[in-house]
C-alpha cells in the first residue's frame, strides 16, 4: 500500500516514530519479573529481517511463531505484533490472537491471516485499519528500518474479551491478567528508489 509512496515523505518522517518503549511489552511491568516467554520463529533470528514473502511486497502472510515457559498458572495465551517504528503517535497494530492454549504452543505459517487459519480454540483481533487479522508490514520507502514486535503474553484468570478486540481492550486486560511475556522482533525497510539495487543490496549487507 505504502511502497509507491515518494521517497521525500519517508525521508521526512524518518525523525517520527512511535518508539520501542510505547509497545505493549514495554508499557506492563511484566518484562521486570514474575516471568519470561522465549519467542521465536524459523522464519527470522531475533532482531533479523524478515523475509519478503511476509511483507506487503511478498505474499502478505504471517510467519510461523513458537513459544515456551507458560506458566503453569496461565489460563490462556495472547499474542500482539506491533510496529514499533510507525510514523504514528502509537505503534501500528501488525495483529492480535486471543484465546491461544494456556501452555507452550506454536503458530504455523499463515495463521494469524484470517480465523479459517488460525487454531481452533484462537479468535483474531483488530489490527490498526480495523481489518480482521494480519496487516503485513509496509513502511514507506526510505524511513528506515522497522522493528515488529512479536509479544506474547500469558495470563490468569478468565477475563472477557470482545469477539474481535482492538488494542485499547486487549491492554486492559493485559493490565489486570498478564503473569509473563516475551517477544521476539523481526525487522524489514523499503530502501529509497533512488538507491540503486546494487547499492541497495551492499547496504543490506552491512546493516
Amino acid at each position: 500500500m505504502l511502497q509507491n509512496l515518494p521517497d521525500f515523505v519517508g525521508h521526512a518522517l524518518r525523525g517520527q516514530r512511535a518508539g520501542l518503549d510505547q509497545i505493549a511489552f514495554n508499557r506492563l511491568p511484566l518484562r521486570g519479573g514474575k516471568g519470561a516467554i522465549a519467542v521465536g520463529s524459523l522464519a527470522f533470528v531475533d532482531h533479523g529481517p524478515l523475509p519478503v514473502l511476509y511483507t506487503a511486497d511478498g505474499d502478505g502472510v504471517s510467519p510461523p511463531l513458537q513459544w515456551t515457559g507458560i506458566p503453569a498458572t496461565a489460563t490462556s495465551v495472547v499474542l500482539i505484533v506491533e510496529d514499533a517504528d510507525s510514523p504514528t503517535p502509537h505503534p501500528l497494530v501488525l495483529a492480535i490472537a486471543v484465546s491461544l492454549a494456556g501452555e507452550d504452543g506454536a503458530l504455523g505459517q499463515g495463521a494469524l491471516n484470517d480465523d479459517a487459519d488460525a487454531p481452533e480454540e484462537a479468535r483474531l483481533g483488530r489490527n490498526s485499519y480495523l481489518r480482521h487479522g494480519w496487516l503485513a508490514p509496509d513502511p514507506p520507502p526510505g524511513h528506515g528500518r522497522h522493528r515488529y514486535a512479536f509479544q506474547v503474553f500469558a495470563l490468569a484468570g478468565d477475563a472477557t474479551l470482545p469477539e474481535t478486540p482492538g488494542r485499547d481492550a486487549l491492554m486492559e486486560v493485559l493490565e489486570k491478567d498478564a503473569i509473563a511475556s516475551g517477544m521476539a522482533i523481526g525487522t524489514y525497510e523499503r530502501h529509497d528508489t533512488t538507491v540503486a539495487a546494487s547499492d541497495g543490496m551492499a547496504q543490506g549487507a552491512v546493516a
